[in-house]
């Protein structure tokens, strides 16, 4: 796989100035299991290597989605592919095999017109993606943007605890016990529904200023409580199994 947006031995930036690092990435083949999708993206500022040096896409890869995978099969019998994920562009064909992608940092997010028409077809066709671990108004802004590109007539709605999402496994009645990544401001959780139509299904989920995944790679370490960690997965799960089930 080609990697977008690899600077390798490039000088890093931000609070974790250093290398920029390009992960190596081999997909496994598609065997039928349910596999988490990444997706991977040229990242639109050198801002967006600030976290280990990393492209925007990549923050979390791949401890946080082997962990999740790890919770899925201990509470369903979905049997999902543990030991790796896969990582496609957005226009990759091979990304039709997987009804699930999630992306990291979309206010790093930079989007061709190619891009842009494929990813359409792909949420159309019955795919749903999960966009986590972004903020700033200027974040927000290059996400809905490239949102507009992507489906020009969809409108981002904010969800409630009412919203079929938040009871597809575990029942979260309220947003006030989800944890807060970053330690400022409070997470906005916003959708998209099919042909804006809340009685259809959700084909994206919008986590914005929050990073749900944060709560995946860093569970066991210590470095959040661990009810926090239940809180974050019990989200991911939510998402997994709507997901499939829509």
């Amino acid at each position: 796989m080609c990697v977008p947006g690899s600077h390798a031995g490039a000088q890093g930036f931000g609070r974790n100035s250093g290398f920029i690092q390009t992960p190596f990435v081999q997909n496994v083949p598609y065997d039928g299991r349910f596999t988490f999708a990444r997706l991977s993206y040229v990242t639109n500022s050198p801002e967006g290597y600030y976290y280990r040096g990393l492209p925007a896409w990549a923050h979390g890869y791949d401890v946080a989605e082997r962990n999740l995978m790890q919770i899925l099969t201990s509470l369903s019998t979905m049997h999902p592919r543990l030991e790796t994920g896969v990582v496609y562009n957005l226009d990759d064909p091979q990304l039709f095999k997987y009804p699930l992608t999630y992306m990291t940092e979309a206010g790093y997010w930079s989007l061709s017109d190619k891009e842009a028409l494929a990813f359409r077809k792909y949420l159309l066709k019955g795919g749903f993606v999960i966009f986590d671990d972004f903020r700033g108004l200027g974040g927000y802004e290059n996400f809905a943007a490239n949102m507009k590109r992507i489906l020009p007539d969809a409108r981002i709605v904010d969800l409630t605890p009412k919203d079929p999402i938040f009871h597809s496994f575990y029942e979260i009645n309220s947003f006030d016990i989800v944890p807060m990544a970053y330690g400022r401001g409070r997470p906005l959780f916003q959708g998209i529904y099919l042909d804006n139509d809340p009685s259809k299904r959700l084909v994206a989920m919008v986590n914005f200023n929050e990073d749900v995944s944060n709560f995946w790679e860093f569970s066991g370490q210590g470095f959040y409580p661990i009810d926090e960690s239940n809180e974050g997965y019990k989200l991911g799960i939510n998402y997994l199994i709507y997901a499939m089930s829509h």
